[in-house]
């Protein structure tokens, strides 16, 4: 870990967040009765990669594929304004939504925020009959009116910590940590890559 001096804590292993997908894949089949109707959109950059996951296990217990895609939320953010240079990903939904069960999937669940406007985003592609929202960790301190429908963990934390998802894809470890802020750095997802 490029930042193991900074890490307060390993709040999940690659293990353990696993066995979460595991459990949340069941918790989404069991929730909408199969897969049947159902979409999985990841928020780019770890959303996407989660998503991922969650429909091969959906394919593996159900023996089929469900729709993927992924969004980026960069201009529909609430503080879009004030970050001179976002970075932007590319959206992928190449599958109709209008009349689908889409389960929105994230990595941490925080004030809300992402959230909100990732439903923005997602409103511009069609007319879902449902949104689901699946979350790994749920670290508190909403700001909105949100709730996500699956978590993996739910993990208490303050104002002034990070809580972030590494994964193996982008990071080269998986793990979830809490860190101090640093002086000058603010809230957010870890960079991809690592710091």
């Amino acid at each position: 870990m490029s930042d193991a001096g900074l890490v307060k804590s390993v709040c999940m292993d690659a293990d353990e967040i696993e066995r979460s997908l595991t459990r949340m894949a069941h918790q989404i089949l069991e929730a909408n009765k199969g897969a049947d109707g159902v979409a999985l959109v990841g928020i780019v950059t770890r959303g996407d990669l989660l998503a991922k996951r969650l429909a091969s296990k959906i394919e593996q217990i159900e023996g089929v594929p469900v729709p993927l895609g992924k969004l980026d939320i960069s201009f529909y953010r609430d503080d879009f304004m004030t970050h001179f240079a976002p970075e932007v990903h590319s959206t992928d939904i190449s599958f109709d939504i209008d009349g689908k069960i889409v389960v929105l999937v994230d990595d941490v669940l925080y004030t809300g925020r992402t959230i909100r406007a990732a439903l923005d985003a997602l409103m511009d592609f069609g007319r879902p009959a449902r949104i689901q929202l699946a979350i790994l960790v749920d670290r508190g301190h909403r700001e909105l009116p949100i709730r996500a429908d699956f978590v993996g963990k739910n993990i208490p934390s303050s104002l002034n910590e990070n809580v972030r998802l590494r994964l193996k894809d982008i990071d080269g470890y998986s793990c979830v940590t809490i860190s101090p802020i640093e002086p000058g750095k603010r809230i957010g997802s870890a960079p991809v890559g690592g710091e």
